[in-house]
């Protein structure tokens, strides 16, 4: 007797493109490892950005690149706008970094990942590059316990009675800027810890969606808009709160964002308004972090640890990969 087992065609779809941009992060992260603590941080973006452009364009979609690389950094981009894959399946809109972290690399210090996410044409937030604040808590609190516009201690005291501890047990992770001076001081004035991170807030913001393991129960700062629309897709999977405002602080950036649809230069965006859709989300290490460990390099096999993430059901996989057909990794 034969079982067969039917899944409907478009979540057939879904379903292999789960594994489909797993495939597309393990390629970026390997080329970018291969220079890790060589110092060169655009080659480094570079080779990331070359392999996951070449695993897009296999994919069985009509893609479009609506959060890219930046302008900012004068990266070698997957440009805002730009078609990828084989031009037949869904439309999806996709947003990329396919190497959070090109300091770290650079440096071969923790916490380097390339990641991209995937959701339905037209329901990912087109940002333009620019800096964006952020705010963003775990899962299991009631809506707007915190907020964008509170000082970081209010949210720091809100969020303990919300937690129902005091707020010497609350942790909050901040990038470590010159800028983030005062929200440093504000933290620590109610008795909370505050973690440093030198680079990677899209890492930064999913460590709040599990505290129990990360010990991480608040992301506050200020850090570029792509990334703030990638960690809002990863939330979206995983739950979560996140209120976010684009800074455009001059004529040029406001301009920048009227054209890309932004009416409202003063908007907070939630995690729906950045990302709508069903969406998936990929990181996979580069260098070994909180989050993943990075690319391993052995004799006749590459290791590669992948978290991929579904809104529409809410599973997060963590794919601990063994690569042996190692020619696909294109060692030019």
């Amino acid at each position: 007797m034969s079982t067969h087992i039917s899944v409907p065609p478009q979540l057939l779809l879904e379903r292999i493109l789960t594994l489909e941009i797993v495939r597309v992060t393990e390629r970026a992260a390997v080329s970018a490892a291969r220079l890790r603590g060589h110092g060169q941080e655009k080659a480094a973006d570079q080779a990331a950005v070359d392999a996951m452009r070449r695993e897009l364009n296999k994919l069985p979609i009509e893609g479009t690149i609506v959060i890219g690389e930046g302008e900012r950094d004068e990266a070698p981009m997957l440009f805002i706008g730009e078609k990828v894959g084989l031009n037949a399946g869904p439309q999806v809109d996709i947003a990329v970094d396919p190497l959070e972290g090109t300091t770290l690399c650079a440096k071969n210090m923790p916490g380097a990942i390339a990641t991209m996410a995937m959701a339905d044409g037209g329901t990912l937030l087109h940002a333009p590059d620019v800096y964006m604040q952020k705010l963003a808590v775990g899962p299991g609190y009631a809506k707007g316990v915190v907020e964008l516009d509170a000082s970081p201690a209010d949210n720091v005291r809100r969020l303990a009675k919300a937690k129902g501890v005091d707020p010497a047990a609350i942790t909050v992770l901040v990038l470590d800027r010159p800028r983030h001076a005062d929200i440093i001081a504000g933290v620590r004035s109610t008795g909370a810890a505050v973690r440093l991170i030198t680079d990677g807030d899209v890492a930064g913001v999913i460590h709040c969606a599990d505290p129990d393991n990360t010990g991480v129960d608040m992301y506050i700062g200020t850090g570029g808009a792509p990334e703030g629309v990638l960690a809002a897709a990863a939330l979206r999977c995983i739950g979560g709160q996140m209120q976010c405002r684009l800074i455009l602080d001059s004529e040029e950036k406001r301009e920048r964002a009227h054209k890309m649809g932004v009416t409202d230069p003063r908007m907070i965006y939630g995690i729906e308004d950045m990302a709508r859709g069903d969406c998936l989300f990929a990181a996979t290490g580069v260098t070994t972090g909180s989050l993943l460990s990075g690319v391993k390099f052995r004799k006749d096999v590459i290791e590669t640890e992948t978290v991929v993430m579904r809104s529409v059901t809410g599973t997060v996989r963590y794919i601990k990969a063994e690569h042996r057909q190692l020619d696909k990794f294109h060692l030019d």
